[in-house]
Parts: C-alpha cells; structure tokens; sequence
C-alpha cells in the first residue's frame, strides 16, 4: 500500500504543525493512502558532526545510533511520500528537524541518493515571522535529496494550540497539498499498490 510519512519538528505533539499535518492525512487517507505521523520535536536529537561515516560505512545509516535518527531514515527510505513540518524557531525550524535534515540528508548523498523520485512536502506553523526561512529550509532537503514537491508549501498561522484552524487560507493550503500529493502518487504509479 501507498504509504506518507510525516515527521512533526515540533515538541507539542497536538500543536498547530501537527494539525496542519493532520488536514493533509485526512485529503490522503480520502484517497486510500496510508499515512504515518513520527514525532521528532521534543526527543533527543544529535546534530551532524560531518564526520563523514555515512561515506565510509555506505549502509544507509548514520554512524550515530542512540536517537531516533536512523528510524527516521529506514522509515523515510520506505516511504513512497515524505512531509517534514515544524514550528518556526527563532525564524528558522526546530534544533530536532534540522538534526533530521542533516543527517539524513547526509546519509542519502553518502549512498547514491536514497529518496530520490518520492513525494515531498513542508509544512510550517508560524506566528509572526521566519515562516518563508523555515518552509526553504525543509524545501532544500526535500529538493537537494532529489524528492518532488507536487504543490507551494504550507504555511498555517496561530500563536495558541489551535489557532492554526481559523487561518483558513493555511487550512485550504494543507488540504491541496493533500490533493497534490496524492494526484503526484498515482502519476508515479505508486498510489493503489498493495
């Protein structure tokens, strides 16, 4: 089955990033494509050390194994659509997604380009400002890793848990995102299989 996996930056779990998520899992759902929420926001996450294991080792790991990192990548490798989302942070995303960003992409160039031809998307939760530096940061991952992004990112405003629902150009955003990315699943061929 076609599945999207979505990794939440953010660490409120219920927070407006996953909420946005969740209104593009219903259009997937919708559409028959299995869907998967990891939450990274909150964890332990190392940042890269460019120490340039993942060249060495080529086994489609980072050689630092005691955080959720190396999950993250199998699950990504296995996935047929990827979404990244985070809060803004100090006008950029989460220290979480960034550590994911980094070493995953790392270990993506370090053998032979790992996620290349799936489904991508970002998506933000902003308050005020850094939204547009936080979607380009998780548009380059997606874009530098090879990934297609099917639609313009989303980008959901609110300060409080749960404001995100009354931004409805943000809402409107993340359900076409859902479309596009489904319609992008099946052009590929990927979508229906089991």
């Amino acid at each position: 089955m076609t599945k999207v996996i979505a990794f939440n930056g953010s660490p409120r779990k219920k927070g407006n990033t996953s909420i946005l998520i969740g209104y593009i899992f219903e259009v997937l759902e919708g559409e028959g494509i299995e869907t998967e929420l990891i939450q990274v926001g909150g964890k332990k996450v190392r940042g890269c050390t460019a120490c340039m294991k993942c060249f060495e080792n080529k086994d489609g790991h980072c050689v630092f194994d005691d955080d959720i990192i190396n999950h993250c990548i199998d699950r990504i490798v296995e996935a047929d659509g990827i979404i990244l989302g985070s809060p803004v942070y100090f006008l950029d995303v989460t220290t979480e997604m960034k550590g994911l960003i980094d070493r995953a992409g790392f270990v993506s160039m370090a053998n032979g380009g790992l996620y290349q031809r799936k489904a991508g998307m970002a998506v933000a939760a902003v308050r005020r400002s850094g939204g547009s530096r936080t979607l380009d940061t998780m548009l380059h991952f997606l874009l530098a890793t090879g990934m297609v992004v099917p639609a313009f990112p989303v980008l959901g405003v609110g300060r409080e848990i749960g404001d995100v629902h009354k931004d409805e150009e943000g809402v409107g955003r993340a359900r076409d995102a859902g479309k596009n990315i489904a319609w992008l699943l099946k052009m590929m061929g990927t979508a229906g299989k089991s």
